[in-house]
């Protein structure tokens, strides 16, 4: 069999749960390698450094590296143009477009799906609000190029044979868009690179990037209020209004390099993260170094954190309903009455459920069940979400 492996973008500022996929495929299956742009292959501090990576012609339009996504409306033609006929199975990573690449009958299309394309869907009003194309003549355009994408998004769907999720809440969203089902798979964490530390200091974290969906000035406006020790690590367009709004109790450290957040995440009281997410590899990162999580009960939270009030013999964290400054005040001062029941070693076993043997492992085998399902014509599924 010849593979092809597509995923959306390859830069040195995309180091997300979707790139350790991607790694982790690599590691164990010989496959080529196809992105819409890749300015990894010429970095030398990344593992693609030197591989032959095929492109599309947005690789030399201007500031491409720094934000492909200024070129949304090409996106989809875009990934129609790599020529893929000489492979027997196709398997993208796909968080954008990745999965609208053109296939034969014959070949085997087998999607990772980290989630439908999110500002075409969930995020539409969010990415109007916050954007200066989402305001008046502007706004109409864009308001209409994101229709012609969800109409693509779904169309091209049909392009796959089989959906994999990152989790149950995608594998909900993928057949609220497509009406697909899809088998969960869980994305592996590095859980290696974090370090189990009993010995916790008395400081709250959050790592995030600083985009409104994050929801990161909420986390500041609750600590405001708390008046608990709160250190921010990230970079992004909301930086500097999360440093205008804070009070002196809360410490912003911007973009920091991996081995300073480890150290963070190992000494934390607690992780605090109020984002709606897909997965979230914040929180299992955190919960890998014994440190408790406090999130929003949404999304992939509801997968990888445990509430203690719910699970009183292993959980991990508290979990808040709604993603309000007053939910979070509330969660907090609960943890400060009852996190000390969360015993830090069932922090860790949790984090390992995740792990990149898991993943792959995983993956492998229900890649080996598709292609046999192709023969005997017997869809593989089972854990899948449907209707």
């Amino acid at each position: 069999m010849k593979y092809a492996l597509v995923h959306e973008w390859l830069t040195p500022k995309a180091t997300g749960g979707s790139e350790l996929v991607v790694k982790d495929i690599l590691q164990h299956i010989e496959a080529d390698l196809y992105a819409l742009i890749d300015f990894e292959s010429t970095n030398p501090q990344s593992y693609l450094y030197g591989r032959q990576i095929g492109t599309t012609f947005l690789q030399h339009f201007p500031f491409a590296r720094n934000g492909i996504q200024k070129y949304l409306p090409l996106l989809p033609f875009a990934i129609e143009q790599l020529d893929l006929r000489d492979y027997d199975v196709i398997l993208s990573s796909s968080h954008a477009v990745a999965k609208g690449v053109i296939t034969r009958p014959d070949q085997l299309h087998i999607c990772y799906c980290h989630t439908p394309m999110r500002y075409a869907w969930d995020l539409t009003f969010d990415y109007l609000q916050n954007s200066k194309a989402g305001k008046g003549i502007p706004g109409i355009l864009t308001r209409y190029v994101l229709h012609r994408l969800r109409q693509w998004d779904v169309i091209s769907a049909n392009q796959v044979d089989y959906f994999i999720a990152n989790s149950q809440h995608t594998a909900r969203r993928i057949w609220r868009c497509y009406r697909r089902e899809a088998k969960v798979i869980y994305p592996p964490v590095a859980l290696d690179r974090f370090t189990f530390q009993p010995q916790k200091e008395d400081f709250y974290l959050t790592v995030s990037r600083l985009v409104s969906y994050k929801k990161i000035p909420l986390i500041v406006e609750a600590f405001n209020q708390l008046g608990l020790p709160l250190i921010l690590i990230g970079e992004g367009p909301q930086l500097e209004l999360v440093r205008q709004i804070a009070k002196p109790n809360i410490t912003i450290l911007g973009g920091q390099p991996n081995s300073v957040v480890e150290q963070y995440m190992s000494q934390a009281k607690a992780f605090v993260y109020a984002a709606v997410e897909d997965f979230g590899i914040a929180p299992v990162e955190a919960q890998a170094c014994g440190t408790p999580v406090i999130a929003l009960g949404q999304g992939g939270a509801l997968e990888t954190v445990k509430d203690i009030r719910k699970f009183p013999q292993d959980g991990t964290g508290i979990l808040f309903k709604k993603q309000t400054v007053e939910h979070l005040v509330k969660a907090v001062e609960t943890f400060c009455e009852i996190g000390h029941q969360i015993k830090l070693d069932s922090c860790r076993l949790q984090a390992t459920r995740f792990t990149p043997k898991i993943f792959i492992s995983s993956y492998l085998a229900f890649l080996e069940d598709c292609q046999l399902s192709e023969l005997s014509s017997t869809p593989p599924y089972n854990g899948g979400v449907g209707g």
